[in-house]
């Protein structure tokens, strides 16, 4: 026996899987994505979803349509395994994963490979259902398929969902030529819509007009082939086993309401684990509740500058600051913790606690991945540690000139061109949407714990 050499079993998972991704943004994979979901949870079929990338809205409609959790698969933020760790622990107990992909298959980080719907596939080593767009063309769309097929031999492109499909005789012009096996054929359908806004798609509680697409779904594709290609999925190394969940050591108020709705489930989860009892409140309509730190994801505040103006709850959270509780805060809730919300609809007073004013602009302000590196000022984030996120915002903050920050970012804007978390006591608001890391999550509950026995 050889010693000082540890030896690993994994036990091997079978987890039936498919990744629903599209030759580009707009060719109709959210909607076929969505209507596949419904149509499988409609046959009594339990479907685990998942997003690829950052988004916070998609996975809204997911969650709504198969009443399980969706989860975000971003490999910028996550990693390799602990995107693998995420699909297979939410997979647990579920007859299938549908994941849907982000923009066209190919497109990563910076014109690259890294955090594309491709790279998932590879990572998970999951079988993809092209969706292509076919409006304006007949037999070119086989060129097409052909080429997302043959582009990288790692991706096991195995089948296609022709979408916006115009008449009988359009599908049999496309038949004529067969590619790869066609598993739907999705007429244009103009009655099936969802609204949008600056942030993208309505939140699933707003509309509910993705789960029509179930029908479609069921009427136009193939479903039991469907199957039998995520049923090909090879087994995949489960996990270790998450310890049992510690007693509770602080409790976390987390706003969410229709202001406050972006929130990455794994955050959640690693609070939780980290001895959080969550508390959800509304800061529009509710008063702060009995806790000992805040969590303000982000959201659409500037929606509902007039409700959270007229709350009593941002009084609240301002004497709990003064006090000396612990608050983070994410994009929207970064606004929220601000003096001032200037809109197109009118200027409305926040909860006063960050030198600084919000103006909400009728351009992008930011968008992209964000790295950052805590460089002291706020409890909840350690000097020198880091975190992995995303920015997406259209407003722009007026901070006095003295401001404190927290954060500083070695790639995205933030607040003030690479500086992020703006402090004030132990109060940090952030335009980054972090993923959290065990650490970060520890430390907030930590900070929270300190709070509570003083």
């Amino acid at each position: 026996m050889l010693l000082g050499i540890q030896h690993y079993s994994y036990v091997m998972r079978p987890i039936p899987r498919i990744i629903v991704a599209g030759t580009h943004s707009g060719c109709g994979k959210t909607t076929l994505a969505s209507g596949l979901m419904a149509a499988l949870t409609a046959r009594g079929l339990a479907v685990q979803p998942f997003k690829v990338g950052p988004d916070f809205i998609d996975p809204t409609h997911h969650s709504a349509i198969c009443g399980r959790t969706s989860r975000n698969l971003d490999l910028f933020m996550m990693g390799e395994a602990g995107v693998r760790e995420t699909f297979v622990r939410a997979s647990a107990g579920a007859d299938v994963a549908v994941v849907e992909g982000v923009m066209g298959l190919y497109d990563g980080l910076e014109g690259s490979d890294t955090a594309s719907t491709a790279h998932v596939a590879k990572v998970l080593d999951a079988p993809v259902l092209l969706v292509v767009d076919a409006g304006g063309a007949s037999r070119s769309v086989h060129a097409m398929v052909r080429g997302y097929a043959g582009f990288d031999p790692a991706v096991r492109v195995v089948g296609v969902v022709f979408n916006r499909v115009g008449s009988p005789r359009h599908r049999a012009m496309i038949e004529a030529t067969e590619s790869i096996p066609a598993y739907g054929w999705v007429p244009r359908r103009k009655d099936l819509a969802v609204g949008s806004r600056h942030l993208g798609l309505e939140m699933a509680a707003e509309t509910g007009a993705l789960a029509g697409f179930g029908a479609v779904a069921e009427e136009t594709c193939d479903l039991p082939g469907i199957l039998d290609l995520a049923r090909s999925a090879p087994p995949l190394p489960a996990p270790p086993e998450v310890p049992k969940q510690p007693e509770a050591v602080a409790r976390i108020g987390v706003a969410r309401d229709a202001a406050f709705c972006f929130y990455y489930a794994d955050n959640l989860d690693r609070l939780a684990r980290a001895g959080a009892d969550l508390v959800f409140f509304s800061p529009m309509t509710d008063r702060l509740p009995e806790v000992d730190a805040l969590y303000l994801g982000g959201g659409y505040p500037e929606l509902h500058g007039e409700a959270l103006a007229a709350s009593r709850c941002r009084e609240d959270v301002r004497r709990a600051v003064d006090g000396g509780m612990p608050v983070y805060a994410e994009c929207g809730g970064l606004i929220y913790l601000t003096e001032w919300l200037a809109t197109p609809d009118g200027d409305y007073p926040m909860a006063g606690v960050l030198p600084a004013a919000t103006v909400m602009t009728d351009r992008i302000q930011a968008l992209g991945y964000v790295e950052a590196r805590a460089v002291g000022g706020a409890p909840v984030l350690a000097p020198g540690s880091g975190f992995r996120g995303h920015e997406f915002h259209y407003s722009r903050l007026d901070c006095a000139p003295d401001a404190r920050f927290a954060l500083e970012l070695l790639r995205g804007r933030g607040i003030d061109g690479g500086r992020d978390g703006l402090v004030a006591q132990n109060a940090v608001g952030q335009y980054t949407h972090a993923y959290f890391t065990a650490g970060f999550a520890e430390g907030l509950v930590q900070a929270a714990a300190a709070y509570r026995r003083a």
